[in-house]
């Protein structure tokens, strides 16, 4: 059985909507945010107390995107995998990656100086200097999904990495500069049950 560390809002809904997605088991196990802090008990699990955490055996892993390949490399025979002979696997390794290298991660800039640092060390000009790297990312993002649903043709977990950076960004209202075709995409993958039933996880 797979043990996931989770908590609402964080990288771990890579992990949780994949799940999902492939129907494989696990013990989903919530913890409050941020859980260095609110549940130190954590860091006898997970050393660093970083979200997401995955144990699967003798396996432990906390790179989103590392469990999402892992989940579907072990579990889903690569029903969510682009294979190397395919066209679209370029764009598939791309996108998988371009969901945290140049849209999560810039985000997660935002939050801690915007919202997480003390307000005496919060730093308004940096933070939106990230904001504005991340919109400045999307029109990439509109150019690859014209004319079509998904990023690889069919559903991947490029699309699960890519969609839960464009969900991170509801919550500081970023979301509302999207372009109208990342918007319509993002309301497309929030149509699927499987992220459905993630989202309704706390």
């Amino acid at each position: 059985m797979i043990d996931l560390y989770h908590s609402a809002g964080t990288r771990s809904l890579r992990c949780l909507w994949a799940l999902e997605e492939l129907g494989v088991a696990y013990q989903l196990h919530s913890l409050p945010f941020p859980p260095r802090l609110k549940a130190p008990e954590f860091l006898q699990i997970n050393p660093a107390g970083t979200l997401p955490f995955m144990v699967d055996g003798d396996t432990r892993m906390s790179e989103s995107g590392a469990i999402l390949q892992y989940l579907d490399s072990r579990y889903g025979e690569g029903e969510l995998s682009v294979e190397p002979a395919s066209a679209e696997f370029g764009n598939f390794l791309e996108f998988l990656h371009f969901g945290e290298a140049s849209l999560a991660m810039p985000q997660s800039v935002v939050l801690r100086y915007q919202y997480f640092m003390p307000k005496e060390l919060r730093q308004p000009a940096v933070a939106k200097d990230y904001q504005e790297m991340v919109l400045g990312r999307l029109p990439r993002l509109e150019q690859q999904l014209a004319g079509r649903d998904y990023l690889c043709g069919e559903f991947s977990l490029a699309d699960i990495s890519v969609g839960y950076a464009l969900i991170l960004g509801e919550t500081f209202g970023v979301s509302e500069h999207y372009p109208e075709g990342v918007k319509a995409y993002l309301s497309r993958l929030k149509e699927r049950a499987a992220l459905q039933r993630a989202l309704e996880k706390k």
